[in-house]
Order: structure tokens, then sequence, then C-alpha cells
């Protein structure tokens, strides 16, 4: 009874160590005899593919170009005259419009200057009315034998009067406008900056600023293309406005769409590139002066053209060709004539009709004449294939979660090739946990063959 005991004990650990094995071992395993490998050693059988209608659709044709984007207009606000600020009227990065006060100098000075101009005149035209009612007097007494000489230097002083107070009114402009430049303003729409001047500083006309405007919508955007591509763009631009766009430094997201505006007068001779302007309503404000952007140029759309996925367009000795579906799903290598390639779809001149099914994945194997099967696009795939896949990764999860401190215990620093020695050398000292668990694991896992054989077969 006891050597029965005994070797039913046995039994158990080893069928525990067995099971342990297979769920350690079971991945480089399942490589090595996964369906797809057994089914490319026997080279039978149609090859898998994935393939896509050709369809007529207008495909834009576009130039792509990188550059900055620039402000429409920069101004750096400068004071007129000198003096000590008294006010700042703006926020940093605010929105400005034309004519809004930016800054105030303290006026006192120039308020008094404007004064003495305005008293300077008042003098003047006082003492033109006094000349003015001598001359008239000296006029009347022409009878009485007064001197001409006496005549003509009144009249003369009070044309010298006249004079002075024109003169006087000049001043008096000139003072009034220098008092109007204590009061700083903006010349421009814009977005201020941040502020080069604090409020209670001396300025002077001749400091670097006390603020920089940028106009940021609409905004420009400056960049380049190679001068191959410049008779392009003049046809284009021949025909009417040209639409562009600015794009990220990915190229792949649209921040804004504008006109091109300029093309320059002359070609770099250094990098063999022409500059080029365009303009964007900036409405977003995605786009900022100084930042990198791509630039995408519609010079073009090909009407009613075939179109098939870039993927599907191969390049071998003979030229350009695709694989082309049969209706028996054979297929056929067919001679193609590309007329523009992007990064997502190629535009056929000749050789594939719209009612054809080209190839885009799975070449490597493919020759003419090969059969084929069409897979399904992602995402209509069915579901209840890898159901027993997903059951056994349960069962092998199971597994090693009950397991796992059994072989950190006994075979941490045991390499994966070695692992079967050692757990058959510890198997007496596994753990219940993991003796149970890969008893009621065992039946799963069998179910689980059973079932990823059927799906072989």
């Amino acid at each position: 009874m006891w050597l029965l005991k005994r070797t039913v004990s046995l039994a158990v650990i080893a069928s525990v160590v067995a099971i342990v094995i297979f769920v350690t071992m079971m991945p480089a395993v399942q490589e090595k005899l996964s369906p797809g490998r057994r089914f490319r050693a026997g080279g039978e059988g149609p090859v898998p593919v994935l393939g896509a209608q050709a369809r007529i659709a207008d495909v834009p044709v576009h130039l792509n170009g990188v550059g900055t984007a620039r402000a429409r207009n920069t101004v750096t606000v400068r004071p007129q005259v000198d003096g000590r600020i008294i006010s700042i009227n703006f926020k940093e990065g605010q929105e400005v419009k034309r004519g809004d006060v930016l800054a105030r100098i303290d006026p006192a000075t120039y308020q008094a200057q404007l004064d003495q101009a305005i008293a300077k005149k008042a003098l003047d035209e006082a003492q033109l009315a006094n000349a003015k009612r001598d001359l008239e007097r000296y006029s009347q007494l022409t009878t009485l034998s007064v001197a001409a000489k006496t005549i003509d230097t009144q009249r003369a002083l009070v044309a010298q009067l006249t004079a002075q107070i024109k003169s006087d009114e000049a001043a008096i402009a000139n003072a009034r406008a220098v008092l109007d430049y204590t009061t700083i303003v903006a010349p421009i729409d814009g977005r201020t900056g941040i502020r080069l001047v604090d409020e209670g500083n001396l300025v002077r006309a001749s400091d670097a600023g006390i603020v920089v405007l940028t106009e940021v919508r609409p905004i420009s955007a400056v960049f380049t293309l190679p001068q191959q591509q410049l008779a392009q763009v003049n046809k284009a631009l021949a025909a009417g406005p040209v639409t562009i766009e600015a794009l990220d430094t990915d190229g792949k997201v649209v921040l804004d769409r504008g006109v091109l505006l300029v093309v320059d007068n002359q070609v770099d001779q250094t990098t063999g590139t022409v500059r080029m302007k365009g303009e964007f309503p900036n409405a977003s404000m995605q786009l900022w002066p100084g930042q990198f952007v791509n630039v995408r140029i519609l010079i073009d759309t090909l009407k009613q053209v075939v179109v098939v996925p870039t993927p599907a367009v191969q390049r071998g000795p003979s030229g350009t060709f695709a694989y082309v579906v049969r209706p028996d799903s054979t297929v056929t290598l067919r001679p193609i004539t590309v007329a523009m390639q992007g990064e997502t779809e190629a535009v056929i001149a000749k050789g594939i009709d719209v009612s054809e099914q080209v190839v885009t994945t799975g070449f490597a194997r493919l020759k003419d004449g090969a059969s084929v099967v069409v897979g399904a696009p992602e995402g209509q795939r069915p579901q209840s294939a890898p159901a027993p896949t997903a059951a056994k990764t349960d069962a092998r999860a199971s597994i090693r979660a009950a397991c796992a401190a059994d072989m950190q215990k006994f075979c941490a620093e045991v390499e994966r090739s070695g692992m079967r020695a050692c757990l058959q050398a510890n198997a007496a000292r596994l753990s219940e946990g993991c003796k149970a668990a890969a008893a009621g694991a065992k039946p799963r896992e069998a179910d689980a063959r059973k079932a990823e054989g059927n799906s072989v077969r």
C-alpha cells in the first residue's frame, strides 16, 4: 500500500512538472509550430494577400516647400520725445488697435513750450495791430507833408509782423505736435510683445523701444521651392489665385489655408531655390511669427483618373508593375504607367481599369499566375478564430501566477533552456497551490490543443 501511494504521488508530481515545463516553453514551441510557419514550410496552397479596388477620383497635384511664418507687419514702438514714462497702458500679449494708447510721457515741459508759443503769437498780433493803425494814420497825413520814407518804413513793419505771426503759428503747431508725442499710441493693429521699459524710467528718442507690435492676423509665410518647379507655379498663377496650405512639422496636420502672394524675382544661385510668399488668415492663431512650417501648394487637379493605393505599385528590372487579381483568384503581373505617386495613393495613366482589384500587401511569395486568397480589411475579420488561443493563454497565465513563487525560489538563476531540469530536480518541493493550478489547467490545455489542431487542419 505504501509503495502504491508513493507511486501515485510521484506520478502527480511528474504531471505537474510536465505542465509547468509546457507552460514555460510553449511560446517558443508555438512560434516554431504555428500554422503560418507550417503552411510556409509546405509551400502549398494559395498565397494570403490584401487587396484594394481601383477607383476613379479627382486628385489634387501639390508642390511642397519649407519656410517660416512671419508677421505681416512688425513695428518697434519707440518714444519720439525725451521724458519720464508716467504710465504704461497695455498688457503684455494684448491685442491692440491702431490708435490705442500704449504709454504716456510726462508732458509738463512740452505743455509749457506750447503755452510759450501761443503767448508769443498773441504778443506779435498786438504789435501788428498797432503797426497797422500807425500806417493808416501816416497814410492820411500825406497832404501834411509826412515823409514818404516814414510811410514805407511803417508798411514794412506791418509786413514783418504779419510774417512773424505766421512763424508763431508754425511754432505753435510744432509745440502741439511735440506735446502729442508724449502720448504713445499703437501705429498698427497687432499684438504686443514683452514690455521693454517699465513705468518711471527716463526714455529718449534714440532708445531701443518700449514694445514690439506684430500683426499676426493675417500672417505671412516665406518658403522656398526648387527652381525646377518655378514654371509650374507661374503657370498656376497665370490661371488664377493659387491656394496654399500650412502644415505642421510632421506634414500631416493642416494648420491654415491661404493664397500665394508673390514669387521672388530671382533664383538663389547658391541653393538653386526661389523664395515665395503666401498669406494666411490665421483666424485660429495656429501660426506664429518665426514658426517653422511646411507649405503645400495646389497647382492643379487631375480630373476623373484611376487611383490605387501606393503600396500596390511595384518596381522591377522591367519597370513599374502591379499584381492584378483575376476572377479565378489568381494574379497577373501587369506593367503599368504611373502619372503621379503620393504617400498614400498613385494615379495610374495606363495598365489598370477601374473595375480591377490590385494586391497591396503580401508580395513575398507572389509571382505571375499564383493563386491568392484576398483577406478582409482590418476591422472586418471574424473574431471567433482566436478563441482556442485565448483559452490556452488563460491556462498558461493561471499556472504562471500559481507557480511563480516556486520558479523564483528554486529556478531564479536558471536559463530558460535549463528550466526543465531544474523543475524535475525540485518536483517534490513544489507548493500545493502550484500543483492544484496545474491539475486544474490540464483539461483546459488539452481542449485548447485539440481546438488548435482542428483549426490547422
